[in-house]
């Protein structure tokens, strides 16, 4: 059974003992007391006690002090990590926050600084390169990582990635495509890092599904004439047609395609979830192509509070930490000491947050339930709905 968030504790709740006020009022009238005696010698004072730091701890390591859109987007990030713990209904909660300044060394130094003052799960880094160097520190403390890196390698035993991965998008626009009676199908993919997870993805979407794949043609940034020329040269043509271009290289790729005669009448493009960009919704060659994407429902209700609170709009992957927040703070107060076993953290039917359901499979990866949008003058509607469950999902 899927659990909503915000998530109210099921009959379970922390209790947290508080005896500083206690000990430093006997302490104080003690002293006092051996002043004010006749013929008493005063003592030394005494030290107190470190004060009790209450509430469910939650270590949150990003790159706050990284240069450019990396720390902006960090910002955001623990922006919304602490409007979730404002808002969450259960035991309070307790951020530990940690700058690893978008380094490995310093995502490895965070990490151990948030475990040594009671973080009890880590949530964060958010760049492929800091997870690989934190997550041994959380393994070795016992403790639970829940990273946003899009780079599925990084996940392991005990490291799961709570982010949009782009092998969960493009498989389902794949099985869209297919069950709207695609039958043959085709890439054109940019070179470099993103474009090589997104061939590999797709290629083994389509092959998943029995489906006979054309070709993948690979072009270099700002260099996919030649591409294109062979994409429209094919025979017997495709008919569907993946392009993962984003907002920087969309507008030069439809040309290309206008150019080379590869009309989107006839042949059903397909994105990613890079689509989900303004400037890749205006592309005249991009209209009626599909992708898929959570639903906006809960962000846009989620950016309005967000709004209210701080004054500036949340970077599109903000409601990732929101959602990690509610989640690990109510699997504690459900669950206690299991709560971040992997029987809890692998829950099959996984849990419904801001951009819908989503769970954690066994490699540590993320898997939502997604829609499926059509690009239409230059917005977008959905054309298949996310699956209500996993079991109807097929991931």
């Amino acid at each position: 059974m899927s659990i909503a968030m915000p998530i109210r504790p099921f009959g379970r709740s922390i209790r947290v003992l508080v005896a500083t006020a206690v000990a430093l009022l006997v302490a104080a009238c003690a002293g006092d007391f051996e002043r004010g005696r006749p013929g008493g010698t005063a003592t030394a004072p005494v030290e107190a006690p470190p004060p009790v730091q209450e509430g469910f701890a939650i270590g949150v390591v990003l790159p706050l002090g990284a240069p450019g859109n990396a720390g902006a987007v960090a910002a955001s990030l623990r922006n919304a990590a602490e409007l979730a713990a404002e808002e969450y209904k259960g035991p309070k909660i307790r951020l530990i926050v940690k700058d690893d300044a978008g380094t490995p060394d310093g995502a490895r130094a965070a990490a151990t600084a948030a475990v040594a003052e009671g973080a009890q799960v880590v949530l964060g880094p958010l760049l492929a390169t800091s997870v690989q160097a934190a997550a041994p520190v959380a393994r070795g403390s016992n403790r639970v990582m829940i990273a946003f890196s899009t780079d599925s390698t990084v996940a392991g035993r005990g490291v799961y990635l709570l982010s949009f991965m782009p092998e969960n998008d493009i498989d389902r626009v794949v099985e869209f495509a297919a069950q709207k009676g695609r039958k043959s199908f085709a890439a054109l993919v940019p070179e470099g890092a993103y474009g090589n997870v997104a061939a590999a993805s797709f290629q083994a979407a389509v092959a998943r599904r029995g489906l006979p794949l054309a070709t993948i043609e690979r072009y270099a940034p700002g260099q996919s004439e030649e591409a294109a020329r062979r994409i429209a040269g094919m025979q017997p043509p495709a008919d569907a047609l993946f392009v993962p271009e984003n907002g920087d290289g969309a507008a030069e790729v439809g040309q290309a395609m206008a150019q080379a005669g590869i009309d989107p009448r006839r042949i059903q493009l397909l994105g990613a979830g890079v689509w989900d960009d303004p400037r890749v919704l205006r592309v005249p060659q991009f209209q009626g192509g599909w992708f898929a994407a959570p639903d906006k429902t809960g962000f846009t209700a989620f950016a309005q509070r967000y709004r209210a609170r701080f004054g500036t709009e949340p970077s599109r992957i903000a409601s990732l930490a929101y959602d990690a927040v509610f989640l690990v703070a109510a699997l504690n107060a459900q669950f206690g000491p299991d709560a971040f076993s992997e029987t809890t953290m692998q829950n099959p039917d996984g849990v419904i947050g801001i951009d819908g359901l989503f769970r954690f499979r066994q490699d540590g990866t993320s898997r939502r339930a997604l829609s499926v949008l059509q690009v239409a003058n230059g917005s977008t509607q959905v054309v298949g709905a996310a699956p209500r469950n996993f079991a109807t999902s097929g991931q």
